[in-house]
């Protein structure tokens, strides 16, 4: 574990879910609920950063979630105490390429589903079971459709699942690269959204909104949906089980999530807050 030099001035914990705050088992620990009231106590304010939607963000913190800052769907969509702060959509026009695209590359022998990310709801047409339980996950707010087409919503971006792995469907996005953001978020998950769209940008419109320097931010991540985060916080912390350009971004190194490094850290921190 590596630790900033006392004193600190902390204002912002924003934190990654999956890999970073929740332990192996995708779980958020025990040891976070008597924490997020101490945070509050001290006027610091707290929010999850995740691919995840917004609605299970909401979801998995309860009661507690109502006064938390939220960056969802890997930045697309930053929420404030319920309200937005900032959002990005896809280009409407974009949206039936993108489909037609992945249809094929899935035509072409790749097993993947599609997750159409509006700001109401996920919009899925792959219905078996094996995806479902992969989507359900991340997506409490989601609607099955025949034909992905019929969706009416604003789009958030496109997530995609590959059971296969998710390099291959993100070499079969590059002519979208050009005026798009194809990024992966996970070994299989692979996410399509507007230019420039990223938790660092996110983080940027959530600190402008609560009026927080990036001297006054701790972020925790560990993997490359992450990476930008780690340039708009002084007190950037790399779980010890990061990618290597995470781990290399960031300023400090916090334990493993299996570890509860998170809780671990901010436990240290405030103990030098006094």
């Amino acid at each position: 574990m590596q630790l900033p030099p006392s004193p600190i001035d902390l204002r912002l914990v924003v934190c990654d879910m999956d890999g970073t705050l929740l332990d192996e088992h995708k779980r958020i620990p025990e040891r976070l609920w008597p924490l997020l009231e101490e945070l509050g106590r001290r006027g610091i304010a707290f929010a999850p950063a995740s691919g995840r939607q917004y609605a299970t963000l909401a979801k998995q913190f309860g009661e507690v979630g109502s006064h938390l800052d939220y960056i969802a769907e890997n930045g697309a969509l930053v929420m404030r105490e319920g309200a937005e702060v900032s959002s990005s959509p896809l280009p409407a026009s974009d949206v039936p390429a993108l489909v037609e695209a992945l249809r094929e590359h899935a035509a072409s022998g790749a097993d993947l589903g599609i997750v159409l990310c509006g700001k109401r709801s996920a919009y899925v047409e792959r219905t078996d079971e094996a995806f479902l339980s992969k989507v359900e996950h991340y997506y409490k707010a989601l609607t099955v459709l025949e034909d992905l087409g019929t969706a009416e919503d604003e789009f958030l971006k496109i997530a995609v699942y590959d059971f296969g792995g998710a390099e291959g469907t993100a070499a079969s996005l590059a002519s979208f690269e050009d005026h798009l953001r194809v990024v992966v978020s996970d070994h299989h998950w692979v996410d399509v959204m507007a230019p420039g769209v990223n938790k660092g940008k996110a983080l940027a419109a959530l600190q402008r909104s609560l009026g927080i320097t990036p001297s006054q931010t701790a972020v925790f991540g560990d993997f490359l949906n992450d990476l930008e985060m780690m340039g708009e916080a002084e007190l950037s912390f790399a779980m010890a089980n990061a990618h290597p350009e995470v781990a290399a971004a960031a300023r400090y190194r916090a334990p493993s999530n299996a570890e509860e490094g998170v809780i671990t850290v901010l436990e240290e921190l405030l103990a030098r807050l006094g």
